[in-house]
């Protein structure tokens, strides 16, 4: 089963991307993940530019999220909610509607912060739109708050939030495979 991630923040070696790291070192033997790496690139979307052909990284993104088991969007919080690359790549993936690649599909949602708040409003606003975008999101979140000193050697050095992260990793996968299942 492959897994999608979402990262929200663009920068190189963002606190997101090391959760994003520290989320999928809990992934089962056999279960495998893909980072999409295209967030920059997709346009802003519009009706208009969804029509074929589809431009290139917003084609590739629905590809992606069709091939994958899960999601799992890993966003930081900017202006108390989640960036917009987040909100564009949901947008893109909620398309065409009855025709969504997102609709049904298994996501949960990770945040990392420098703040103590740990992303709350961002992973509130996430839950909620990939709900309305037709997602099966897990109601439960897990964020690291004051995350600039949150991880040591890749993984997250709070033994209770580490584990935390492996439950909900565990509980995505779970419903990844219910759902492929059924």
């Amino acid at each position: 089963m492959n897994v999608l991630v979402l990262v929200g923040s663009l920068r190189t070696g963002s606190l997101n991307r090391r959760l994003a790291d520290a989320a999928l070192a809990h992934l089962a033997s056999g279960d495998e993940a893909t980072i999409f790496d295209g967030l920059a690139e997709l346009p802003h979307y519009s009706p208009d530019l969804d029509v074929t052909p589809l431009p290139p990284a917003a084609a590739r993104l629905r590809a992606a999220v069709e091939a994958a088991g899960a999601v799992l969007v890993v966003t930081p919080e900017y202006n108390g909610s989640l960036p917009s690359a987040v909100k564009n790549a949901i947008d893109w993936a909620s398309r065409p509607r009855g025709e969504a690649v997102l609709a049904g599909k298994p996501a949960a949602v990770l945040a990392a912060s420098g703040a103590p708040r740990a992303a709350r409003w961002a992973r509130e606003d996430a839950v909620r739109i990939l709900r309305v975008a037709g997602a099966e999101v897990a109601p439960d979140t897990v964020g690291v708050g004051t995350a600039l000193d949150a991880f040591a050697g890749g993984r997250l050095s709070d033994t209770a939030l580490d584990e935390a992260v492996a439950r909900l990793v565990g509980r995505l996968t779970e419903q990844a495979d219910a759902t492929r299942a059924a």
